[in-house]
């Protein structure tokens, strides 16, 4: 995998060979983004399935069933790390008794899930470039690229299909405190990419809001519930200027990133250490002994959301529920 903790400074890559090792990339966000993480967990299973000793059936299962509650326990915010360890669970117990077909099984649907990605990204693309008119300006938060998922992106993906599709597009990216996800990694692959990008700080979304700088807002999400989107910190303040200024809030993620059954009060936000908002790197900013609350996500409700961007379309809040719900 692409350490993301080091880039755009080192393109380092990373191997991990151990269940263990791929829980502690995604706690420690070597690997992040909510696709990502998905596909990671779903091999990490394909790892604690070729490494174990079981002799039968059942004892594969069970070491499946402890490697698969190891990776639940990294990050409790985004659910598509739930959905696809679910789905290889059961990719896995549809096998029969046997051990091998086991293992092939899960390996297999490993493999499903990350190419899977990769194609719907491309879809929930091309739905979402036709929202991108010419000559745009699109402002996004945090990453949702291909550093977040299998490849192409999201809220990228919807921008780089609109570039692809011949339109002229600027894109603002904020930097996204306190792991500057947006300077770090979005500007990285969006220069790499040959796309006009401009970095602000988080705190300027309003101004230049204020002075018709952004036509648009695409921005990608860890789960989205019946009343509203989970997505990075900072994600609900940006939409609520965005309505303020009538710019159009988009949000691109695709179906296994929707948790329809539940609300907003049944999730965990995701609470990271101090040490995030308190130092740049090895330097300290904050004096010792201050108390830190940093939260790695927020909630946006539903009526700040111009439309959902999935593979399957573009929807309305009202239209997601009735065709998902």
């Amino acid at each position: 995998m692409l350490d993301q903790t080091k880039l755009p400074i080192e393109e380092s890559w990373v191997e991990l060979r151990e269940p263990g090792e791929v829980a502690d990339a995604i706690k420690r966000m070597v690997v992040r983004g909510a696709p990502l993480i998905g596909a990671v967990a779903a091999y990490g299973l394909a790892l604690a399935a070729l490494r174990s000793r079981a002799r039968t059936g059942r004892e594969l299962l069970s070491d499946l069933e402890g490697a698969a509650d190891l990776l639940r326990a990294t990050r409790p915010t985004a659910v598509n790390l739930f959905w696809a360890l679910d789905r290889v669970l059961e990719a896995a117990r549809r096998a029969g008794d046997d051990p091998e077909a086991i293992r092939q099984a899960v390996l297999e649907e490993a493999h499903k899930i990350a190419e899977e990605d990769l194609a719907i990204n491309k879809r929930i693309g091309q739905h979402g470039q036709v929202l991108v008119p010419d000559k745009a300006t699109v402002l996004t938060h945090c990453n949702a690229g291909a550093l977040a998922t299998v490849g192409y992106g999201t809220a990228l993906g919807v921008i780089r299909a609109a570039v692809e599709a011949g339109k002229e597009v600027r894109v603002i990216a904020t930097e996204t405190r306190p792991l500057l996800q947006g300077a770090r990694l979005t500007a990285y692959e969006l220069v790499k990419d040959g796309i006009p990008v401009t970095l602000i700080t988080d705190n300027m979304v309003g101004y230049v809001m204020s002075r018709g700088m952004v036509d648009l807002v695409v921005v990608g999400a860890d789960r989205i519930v019946r009343d509203g989107v989970f997505n990075k910190i900072g994600t609900y303040g940006i939409a609520v200027l965005a309505k303020e200024h009538g710019v159009p809030f988009y949000v691109a993620a695709p179906t296994s990133t929707l948790d329809l059954t539940r609300d907003s009060s049944q999730v965990i936000i995701e609470e990271r250490s101090p040490d995030e908002v308190v130092r740049i790197g090895p330097v300290r900013i904050a004096p010792e002994g201050v108390e830190v609350l940093n939260l790695a996500f927020d909630f946006t409700p539903m009526r700040y959301v111009s439309a959902v961007i999935t593979e399957d379309g573009v929807f309305k809040p009202d239209e997601l529920l009735k065709r998902y719900g």
